[in-house]
C-alpha cells in the first residue's frame, strides 16, 4: 500500500473516531433534556451499553484495518497504519485541548 494512501486512510479513520466522539458528546449534553435529570434503574445500564458500544466502534476504527492488513501479509503497512492512526488521534486530541485553552 502506498504511503500516501496509508496517511489519508488513517486520517479518515481518525476523523471517524472524532465524529463518533462528537456525536456521543452531543448526546451527553442533551441527555438531561431528553430523559430527565432523575436517575432510573436503566440509567447505568444504558451508560454501560454506550460505553461498550463506544469501545467497539472506536476499536474497530483504530484496529480493524491494521489487523486486516496484517492478516493479508502486509505487516509493515499494518504497523504504519496503526501508528499513523494514533498520530492523527494525538493531533486531534491536542487540538481539542488547545481549543479548550483558547475558549476559556
Amino acid at each position: 500500500m502506498k504511503n500516501s494512501k496509508l496517511i489519508i486512510s488513517s486520517m479518515l479513520h481518525s476523523l471517524g473516531v472524532l465524529v463518533y466522539i462528537l456525536a456521543v458528546a452531543f448526546f451527553f449534553n442533551h441527555a438531561n433534556q431528553w430523559f430527565g435529570k432523575e436517575d432510573k434503574f436503566l440509567t447505568p445500564v444504558a451508560a454501560l451499553m454506550l460505553f461498550v458500544l463506544s469501545a467497539a466502534v472506536t476499536g474497530s476504527l483504530v484496529m480493524a484495518k491494521p489487523v486486516l492488513l496484517y492478516l493479508d501479509g502486509q505487516k509493515s503497512d499494518a504497523v504504519k497504519f496503526f501508528l499513523l492512526t494514533l498520530g492523527w488521534l494525538l493531533i486531534l486530541t491536542l487540538s481539542a485541548f488547545l481549543g479548550l485553552l483558547l475558549l476559556r
